[in-house]
């Protein structure tokens, strides 16, 4: 499968609400993710603790709508858009514009970053 195949694949999943499938399809075992904000979970290394972000992420937000765009790829890297409407749990309702940036090694997402932004 090439980076193209991978990225639509992927993305595809992601636009079908199918995050999970996602991750476990196409995450490679060491793969790193980052985030854009200080603590633990800046870094986490390796599938186990990635996909325990995940399992913490669902548990502590309501989403309330998903958009996904992309992908958009270049090489052994791809983007795709992330926009929210969410509710932290104890919090207020906030729209999240976020930006993944994935790194195929191997035939698998080996890295993944995310940038923030502001919906508008």
């Amino acid at each position: 499968m090439t980076s193209q195949e991978l990225a639509q694949t992927f993305t595809a999943l992601c636009k079908n609400g199918e995050f999970e499938a996602a991750g476990r399809t196409y995450w490679s075992d060491d793969i790193v993710s980052r985030e854009p904000m200080p603590g633990d979970m800046a870094e986490i290394r390796g599938r186990k603790d990635v996909e325990g972000k995940g399992v913490w992420w669902y548990a502590n937000h309501e989403i309330h709508s998903t958009k996904v765009e992309g992908p958009y790829v270049h090489g052994d890297q791809f983007l795709v858009r992330f926009t929210m409407d969410v509710t932290p749990k104890g919090g207020q309702r906030m729209n999240m514009d976020e930006v993944g940036l994935y790194t195929v090694k191997d035939g698998k997402i080996a890295e993944e970053s995310f940038f923030f932004g502001s919906s508008s």
